[in-house]
């Protein structure tokens, strides 16, 4: 099988495709052909060295696949060759609070990812694929779709509530489109007016370009008569989290999930005077996915693809999505 490898250095350049042997299912698992696997800034940054600096190399990137059952293992039950699947960011989590267990179970760090022809994945560290969804759809959802998921759940959103997002990458479209789904308001910034014009016809009820207009707190609470907004997915991280908390409401929360905007201080009383829940935010667990998974069907909600790369330019997919130019998802067909 052809399998995607950062070798001994990190970075774009130290990407190869090489071939291995075909792994064999264990009890509880699944042998899974994947046909298609998504970019997540979390891949970049593994790939380049800046998530984990000690990552044991050679590794095999990448967290989101969705592909076909080829083989079982012994003790599987739920699944059969033939059947469509996408993994799960973790394997080891099924439902409730998060443990380092599985922390650990991520595919693409501590483990071996999806870019490769043929994954071994456990049997509960996958959900079935619905028919509404093509492959290249269903690759998009284990990372950025299940967090923007999780964040908005995690702030009771619903008819009543005012979202911000920030930009137009994939958790926030997805939250775009989850957080409509549930009646709730949808502000959205961005640095490029197109892009906004593009949320917007998507649903978004109004939108503020950051660079013609840094101070978008002060646009949030404009928007909300004073009084802030219910919640914001923040996935600036501390370039843009004093901003965020700016635009919150009393009480309010923010769900705390990306580095984008890169290293920053941040003075945290405001946080305690307005009383704002930070929560980190790390992806969630199979049951949450399995949520998501039956608001996608019963809205039919569509996940939002730029562009698909063939598995032998997927290293130019990476340097797509550094580009930042993407809308959406950016997916590799395998």
């Amino acid at each position: 099988m052809r399998v995607l490898v950062v070798q001994n250095s990190f970075g774009l350049d130290h990407l190869a495709i090489l071939n291995r042997p075909d792994p064999m299912p264990g009890p509880g698992q699944l042998l899974v052909r994947i046909r298609a696997a998504s970019l997540n800034y979390r891949d970049l940054m593994i790939v380049k060295g800046q998530y984990n600096p000690k990552l044991k190399l050679p590794r095999v990137p990448g967290s989101d696949s969705a592909g076909e059952v080829v083989a079982v293992g012994s003790g599987v039950s739920k699944f059969k060759p033939g059947d469509r699947v996408i993994g799960c960011f973790m394997q080891d989590w099924d439902s409730g609070p998060i443990s380092a267990l599985a922390a650990q179970s991520a595919l693409g760090g501590d483990r071996d990812g999806v870019f490769s022809e043929l994954v071994v994945l456990e049997e509960r560290g996958v959900v079935p694929l619905p028919d509404i969804l093509t492959f290249e759809e269903a690759a998009t959802l284990p990372c950025a779709g299940v967090t923007a998921w999780n964040a908005l759940v995690g702030g009771d959103c619903g008819p009543s509530k005012t979202v911000l997002l920030q930009g137009t990458g994939g958790v926030s479209i997805f939250a775009l489109q989850f957080a409509k789904a549930l009646g709730a308001r949808v502000l959205i910034t961005s640095g490029n007016n197109d892009k906004l014009a593009h949320a917007l016809a998507m649903g978004a009820d109004s939108g503020m370009n950051y660079k013609e207009n840094p101070d978008w707190d002060k646009w949030a609470r404009t928007e909300t008569a004073g009084i802030g907004v219910d919640i914001v997915v923040e996935v600036g991280g501390a370039g843009t989290l004093e901003r965020s908390v700016k635009s919150v409401k009393l009480g309010g929360h923010v769900a705390l999930i990306g580095v984008l905007a890169g290293p920053a201080t941040f003075n945290p009383i405001s946080v305690l005077m307005k009383a704002v829940r930070v929560q980190g935010v790390f992806v969630g667990s199979r049951a949450m996915f399995e949520e998501m998974i039956r608001l996608i069907a019963s809205a039919g909600i569509r996940p939002v693809i730029d562009r698909v790369f063939p598995f032998a330019d997927v290293v130019a997919g990476f340097r797509y999505l550094e580009s930042a130019a993407h809308f959406g998802k950016v997916v590799v067909r395998m």
